[in-house]
């Protein structure tokens, strides 16, 4: 794992103040790759590369980036792992296009693959994730290329104006600011996203003309072209929407849909534990991470090492269940248990290690479990991806539920109904229900649910609806005025849906924008923040494609989730030790705003700040505020999306 950055800009520097500013851009991310660094320009192309090393698969200086191919062709400055990288020297060597290898790095399989076979052919046979910076010598072009999934980031953008404009990108956004010319404008029309899902997603940043490359997306540009030539070499869309199936493909039994299913990701486990370095797991002991340590164990000679977070109140807290399965598995297990100064600690921490605005509150124990793996090993597997492709996710059942019953009544009935449920004082619903359903500490009370509940009730279609259930702010627009937020796959684009069921649509919607743009950014942030590289077998793309080909009762049958995998774990792991329901990583956000965060929060969210930096409206934040500290709502998610963004303002210093 590592970090990459670079510029190209029109030639007429100096070769020493090209790779001067090539190296600043590099300074930022030396987390990302703390064992070396290096740089590569070509002054009359105007092309600046460099690379930060976290030195996974062959140790030695034949891993060295950016590298060359043996033609001389090619120039590439790669972050991410080829898993299958032997397969195709193999392949190559069959083949007769077998280069003089210099060592066994990934990298240099890559290279020889671009010679061989050209860039889209490479990369459709690589198995792997990965972002990487390619230049053509021969044709004077730039090629950024991100993995089918997402998990590794990579931004993008022209600085300037004129002749002199520059090209920027890289994995992180503190190296692009490192370049002289970065501009770092706010781009306002993405806040309000932010505030309904706690991220800036897809192909935007939070800074006006940097861009991310989308997932299974590639896109080509020179001096000559500037504006970039996008393509998808993969769509999770269209593997979605299609079920994976080719016309005339047979139906799989459920005992066959198992079998296969344990095959593909034991391979790709099995692939992942690759690795000349201290190796585990990060394990919760759910289905997911279950599954992942399972296969792992049975490839290996010794103990896996495992690590899990504990917390002192019982409604979050997972060690023990995960301490049962290491137990039960045989692993060599850690656990570390976080009290509120632990977790508290790291908040300040936040804009740092997130490089732009981030509000998922589960960013600070993820950030404390990679701290904690980080001491013992340098590589860790995690269970992510399991809930989008196999229906984990309470939502689901519930949005399907909710779609199947309201359906049976008039659209123009069931805002009559919302109307009538929302004109309830909220205040006679809190005294009326809480004898009979106390809201458990730190949630919505009864009324301020029973309003969410309402607006779902009135919902005209299942998008509006998934919509609805991933939002924080409902109405965000009116938190930001002057915003014109740009269209998103989650309301003006959506997707092809195919025949795909209620439960599989707001799986398909999950897989493409709030695993990649907000688990999958959670997770690489935190653990490259610490040198520590995260690897996820379910989004091997051939398990992607197997999930997605098997029928809907597969994942979701009967009321329960991930049936199949259940199945498959159930051949390791004993159905009592893993069977509960699921907690996720949750932290208590809203309680700690009206206690130990409260006066942080306050600076912060003060009116006259709020006035003077002018993103947001005073009112409508004040409201929040006020209505969360009484005790009459709690708005902590929402409120700690603003927060965010403030924070990282501060950060900055503007």
């Amino acid at each position: 794992m590592c970090g990459l950055v670079g510029y190209l800009a029109p030639s007429g520097c100096a070769p020493e103040a090209m790779r001067a500013r090539v190296r600043a851009m590099a300074a930022p991310i030396i987390h990302r790759g703390p064992n070396s660094s290096g740089d590569w320009i070509d002054v009359e192309a105007g092309i600046a590369l460099a690379h930060r090393r976290l030195a996974i698969v062959d140790l030695s200086a034949a891993g060295h980036q950016p590298m060359v191919s043996e033609s001389g062709r090619f120039v590439i400055s790669f972050n991410g792992e080829i898993y299958n990288h032997a397969d195709l020297r193999a392949e190559l060597g069959a083949g007769g296009r077998m280069p003089a290898w210099r060592g066994h790095s990934d990298t240099e399989t890559l290279l020889a693959g671009f010679d061989a076979w050209g860039v889209i052919p490479t990369i459709r046979r690589a198995v792997g994730m990965f972002a990487l910076a390619l230049w053509d010598r021969r044709d004077r072009n730039l090629t950024l290329i991100r993995d089918r999934l997402g998990e590794k980031p990579l931004y993008y953008g022209w600085q300037g104006t004129g002749p002199t404009r520059v090209f920027v990108f890289g994995s992180e956004l503190k190296g692009l600011a490192a370049h002289p010319d970065f501009e770092g404008r706010i781009r306002r029309d993405v806040l309000p996203e932010l505030l309904r899902h706690g991220h800036v997603g897809a192909d935007r940043s939070i800074h006006e003309g940097i861009f991310k490359v989308r997932p299974g997306e590639m896109l080509t540009l020179s001096l000559a072209q500037p504006e970039p030539r996008r393509r998808f070499y993969w769509s999770g869309a269209d593997v979605a929407a299609s079920r994976g199936h080719s016309a005339g493909s047979r139906p799989v039994a459920p005992a066959e849909a198992v079998e296969t299913l344990e095959t593909l990701l034991a391979d790709a486990v099995g692939r992942q534990m690759m690795s000349d370095v201290p190796l585990g797991a990060f394990l919760s002991g759910g289905i997911d991470s279950s599954t992942i340590v399972a296969l792992m164990q049975k490839q290996s000679v010794r103990p896996v090492r495992t690590f899990s977070i504990g917390f002192h109140e019982a409604r979050y807290n997972e060690a023990e269940h995960a301490r049962t399965v290491a137990r039960h598995l045989g692993t060599e297990h850690t656990e570390l248990y976080v009290g509120e100064k632990e977790l508290l600690g790291v908040v300040p921490d936040l804009p740092a290690i997130y490089d732009e605005p981030f509000a998922d509150s589960s960013q600070i124990p993820t950030f404390l479990v990679a701290q904690l793996a980080r001491q013992h090993v340098t590589v860790a597997l995690s269970g992510d991806g399991g809930d989008e492709l196999f229906a984990g996710y309470d939502r689901y059942g519930h949005g399907a539920r909710l779609m199947s019953r309201a359906g049976r009544l008039p659209l123009p009935l069931r805002h009559l109904i919302a109307r009538t449920l929302r004109a309830l004082p909220a205040r006679l619903v809190d005294a009326t229900m809480e004898p009979l359903r106390p809201p458990p500490q730190g949630k919505e009370p009864n009324g301020q649910r029973l309003r969410r509940l309402a607006d779902y009730f009135r919902s005209g279609s299942l998008d509006e609806l998934h919509r609805k259930l991933v939002s924080g702010w409902r109405f965000p627009e009116a938190a930001v005025p002057g915003a014109c937020p740009p269209p998103t796959m989650l309301d003006a684009t959506p997707p092809p849906r195919g025949t795909l069921s209620d439960i599989e649509r707001m799986m398909q919607l999950d897989m493409l924008t709030y695993l990649p743009d907000d688990i999958l950014t959670k997770v690489d942030r935190a653990t490259m923040a610490v040198s520590l590289e995260s690897r996820a077998p379910f989004l091997d793309h051939r398990v992607v494609e197997f999930a997605w080909s098997l029928p809907g009762d597969f994942k979701w049958r009967a009321g329960t989730s991930k049936w199949v995998l259940r199945q498959v774990l159930y051949r390791h792991v004993p159905r009592d030790i893993v069977e509960r329901p699921k907690m996720g990583f949750e932290v208590p956000i809203g309680l700690w705003l009206r206690g130990p965060l409260r006066d942080w929060a306050q600076a912060l969210l003060d009116p006259a700040r709020l006035q003077r930096e002018g993103w947001f409206d005073v009112d409508v934040i004040g409201r929040h505020w006020s209505e969360h500290l009484s005790g009459r709502c709690n708005w902590g998610s929402q409120l700690w999306s603003v927060l965010m963004f403030q924070a990282w303002l501060e950060a900055r210093g503007r």
